[in-house]
């Protein structure tokens, strides 16, 4: 598939002066004092549709353009300290603004500083990076996506036993230019697409209603992702299918509580280890920097190297590599170049996701690149890389992990989830519920959820599927700061076994 290798700089921000405002900001820091400097350049665009029974709800077409300087500065007897400013405006004076209202900041917030802020060094880079896609979303036509949404929304409405369709899709390209005091120079451009349809049973009589949605996982893709080929999603298979199972679904028996084994497929289990583990693996919250909004880590610093995350065959990485991901890109927004590292490796916690100042303070030498900003107007925070189970080389088919069952559940594709301020305890729904006895599937089942703490979780992982399962997953929204920032992240994952975990009957458990 041909990647787009227009240049970043002048395809998209052919229009802004560039080296005019690095060198405004950059100078007027470092004649303040400034030992690190650091600027960014974005342009973020995006689409929202949104269709109910093929009616549009919602069409917003938006860009956000802006330019921010950041600086640590050593101010006076006080220890260095993080200074930021922002703005609309993206010119020379007004880069020179930033910079000097950037140190007036750090000015300010320096006496109330405990500890210094040093970074971790890293070589100086230049060049861009595009992210892998063929058609920019932002360039087709809104009325031909609606129409695709609203065609595709129709086959679901005809569709026997099904009373409501609805559809939607957020298309972003992301431009953003970054310059340091060190001499890194880079742009990149990342695109990526989600879409979602929806389909909805109900039951006059008794007013019980059933819901399922599409599987397809948000993508670093472009338009492509939309109208299939190459690797794209099969969206005509899928909704061919959707009606049908959600039929089944409705008739289905509801889950008798108690303990099964699960074979998870990994359009399930992307978002258990995102809340399990990739939350839970954030050096910053292991050390008690984040805390207020998504809470800290059972996976504390003082464990790494000896706490027992999982089995033996759970091998997982973080990156910013994988082709299509959520979360990779050329450098991160402390300029560091993106990588791939381990965080458990046979089952043991052997690494974090880490940013300069995290890496730097606790001695863990070169940061593997976590530092990202959702908006020209917000400071970088560490954020999640793709966190990613890998598959077992040669390892068995998702019908071969089903075949080792001989009383468990099938879980396919994720929903409603809940896990407490400390990434252990959490339980996870579904989108599908399948009964395996003896090895095969038996019809759906209903009103499913799964129950563990995460340690026993992962442990009682006894297989992992082979790179034929393998599929990456992921969210475009992933909460974090205060002010909240959200951040796009993938997680790719194999079909896995588990065994002997708690199954709850969510009706009954609501009726408690």
């Amino acid at each position: 598939m041909p990647i787009p290798t227009t240049d970043p700089r002048t395809d998209d921000l052919g229009g802004l002066p560039l080296d005019a405002v690095t060198d405004a900001a950059l100078s007027r820091a470092r004649e303040l004092g400034a030992v690190h400097a650091d600027v960014r350049v974005e342009r973020i665009a995006s689409r929202a549709l949104r269709l109910s029974d093929g009616r549009v709800q919602t069409a917003h077409t938006g860009e956000d353009v802006g330019l921010a300087v950041r600086v640590v500065v050593a101010a006076g007897a006080h220890h260095s300290t993080w200074g930021f400013a922002a703005g609309t405006d993206v010119s020379a004076d007004a880069a020179a603004r930033l910079a000097s209202a950037a140190v007036d900041v750090a000015a300010v917030t320096a006496p109330v500083n405990t500890e210094p802020v040093e970074l971790a060094d890293e070589p100086v880079h230049q060049g861009t990076w595009i992210s892998s896609y063929a058609v920019d979303p932002l360039d087709v036509p809104e009325r031909d996506q609606v129409g695709l949404l609203a065609e595709l929304s129709g086959r679901l409405l005809r569709a026997d036993g099904v009373r409501h369709a609805d559809a939607s899709m957020l298309a972003v390209k992301e431009v953003k230019f970054y310059a340091d005091l060190a001499g890194t120079r880079t742009a990149q451009r990342r695109v990526r697409m989600q879409a979602e349809l929806q389909a909805m049973w109900i039951d006059d009589e008794s007013g019980r209603f059933e819901s399922m949605r599409t599987l397809a996982p948000p993508a670093g893709r472009g338009w492509e992702w939309m109208t299939g080929g190459d690797g794209c999603w099969d969206w005509d298979r899928e909704i061919a299918e959707l009606p049908g199972l959600l039929l089944e679904k409705a008739t289905a028996p509801s889950v008798a509580a108690g303990t099964y084994d699960l074979v998870i497929d990994p359009s399930n289990l992307w978002l258990t280890i995102h809340e399990s583990i990739g939350h839970a693996t954030e050096l910053d919250r292991a050390l008690g920097y984040e805390a207020n909004y998504a809470g800290t880590t059972f996976a504390t610093f003082d464990r790494l190297g000896n706490l027992q995350y999982g089995s033996p065959v759970m091998h997982v990485t973080g990156d910013r590599t994988a082709e299509h991901g959520l979360a990779t890109v050329g450098w991160d927004d402390d300029g560091v170049a993106a990588q791939t590292w381990d965080l458990v490796r046979d089952g043991v916690l052997v690494g974090y996701q880490l940013d300069r100042r995290m890496a730097r303070l606790q001695g863990l030498g070169r940061s593997n690149g976590c530092a990202f900003a959702d908006a020209p107007h917000h400071m970088p925070l560490q954020r999640m890389a793709n966190v990613s189970l890998q598959p077992a080389a040669g390892g068995p088919s998702t019908d071969e992990l089903i075949a080792g069952v001989d009383d468990g559940i099938y879980v396919v594709g994720d929903n409603s989830w809940s896990i407490d301020m400390q990434r252990y305890n959490f339980q996870f729904t579904g989108q599908r519920f399948y009964r395996i006895r003896d090895g095969h599937l038996a019809g759906q089942l209903r009103d499913v959820a799964y129950q563990a703490n995460t340690v026993d979780f992962w442990n009682a992982m006894d297989a992992v599927g082979g790179p034929q399962t393998y599929l990456l997953g992921g969210a475009f929204n992933c909460g974090k700061g205060q002010p909240a920032q959200v951040a796009p992240v993938s997680h790719g994952c194999p079909t896995a076994r588990f065994r002997g975990i708690r199954v709850l009957n969510t009706t009954a458990e609501g009726h408690r």
